[in-house]
């Protein structure tokens, strides 16, 4: 803190924002040092670059998803040209991942920033404006993605970051495929359910198959990443899991109510794992720092 205070200018009374984030953030890396877990932020950037990539990929599908359907035959209103005002969104991240690229590290988090803003702020805009948008269980599970994509690293090797690029028009090609000719309806719901709940099941075995090696490494972080991913995974197969919850809670199908509860039982229950991970890590931290004492051990003061 004196550090601090010698490097502020004579007006200022309040530290900055900058500032404020390095000490919340040193003091939480020096919490986890001291709990055993020095290795969950090395796990929450691999996490990031995984969301990063899985988010990106996503945009890429959505993206020709909007230009090659079609409108439907009771008339579904388009944005322009396009299915719906999504285009806005996915563009933004597609956007994000050439700056990831090209751009310095400082620009890369403020163009997941705009995508991340651009991705909650579609829902109110297109409400007022009359305008059709995607649907939640597909907007949610993007905006936890580039939430978590705010954490990736500043330093990455450039072939990685060719990596989240490389992969968007593949998914586009995919797209086209699955959807050139197809209503806006069958792209807004039918394949929606279909596409998203396949990308967390890769995303977690992508996870997975990263904890098992680096485990194999004496090197925690792979776990820690695939307890942060269970979040987004479950956000991820958010459709078809409300349509199971729906019965089970007696409703007829799955209205407003249960998509929100089964959302936020997804978000509680990733937090509940992650905590408790972490709770186990510090119990366990704490014991293997108790020296053993023998009972044949001597007193250092009297020798008995």
């Amino acid at each position: 803190m004196g550090t601090y205070l010698d490097l502020a200018g004579p007006d200022r009374r309040w530290p900055s924002f900058l500032d404020v984030v390095d000490v919340l953030a040193g003091g939480g890396r020096e919490r986890l040092r001291v709990a055993g877990a020095a290795d969950l932020i090395p796990g929450v950037r691999l996490a990031a670059f995984l969301s990063y990539i899985t988010a990106t990929a996503l945009a890429g599908f959505w993206a020709a998803a909007e230009v090659v359907t079609t409108s439907d035959t009771w008339g579904s209103p388009a944005f322009g040209p396009f299915a719906t005002t999504g285009i806005v969104v996915w563009a933004s991240w597609l956007l994000a991942a050439v700056v990831h690229v090209f751009g310095p590290a400082l620009w890369v988090r403020g163009a997941i920033g705009l995508a991340l803003f651009l991705t909650v702020a579609v829902v109110p805009v297109a409400a007022l404006a009359d305008l059709p948008r995607p649907y939640m269980f597909v907007l949610l599970p993007q905006a936890t993605l580039g939430l978590l994509a705010l954490a990736i690293p500043s330093h990455t090797a450039q072939h990685h970051r060719l990596i989240p690029l490389a992969i968007a028009p593949a998914a586009a090609l995919i797209a086209v495929g699955a959807l050139s000719g197809r209503s806006s309806w069958f792209y807004r719901f039918s394949y929606g359910a279909a596409i998203l709940p396949e990308t967390g099941a890769v995303l977690l075995l992508t996870a997975m198959l990263a904890a098992a090696v680096l485990s194999l490494r004496g090197d925690a972080r792979g776990l820690w990443a695939l307890l942060v991913l269970l979040t987004p995974v479950g956000l991820l197969a958010l459709d078809p899991l409300t349509e199971n919850v729906a019965p089970v809670v007696g409703a007829g199908y799955a209205d407003y109510r249960v998509i929100t509860g089964t959302a936020a039982a997804i978000f509680v229950l990733g937090g509940m794992t992650l905590a408790a991970a972490l709770a186990i890590r510090a119990r366990s931290s704490a014991t293997a720092s108790i020296p053993a004492i023998s009972v044949h051990d001597r007193c250092p003061t009297c020798g008995k």
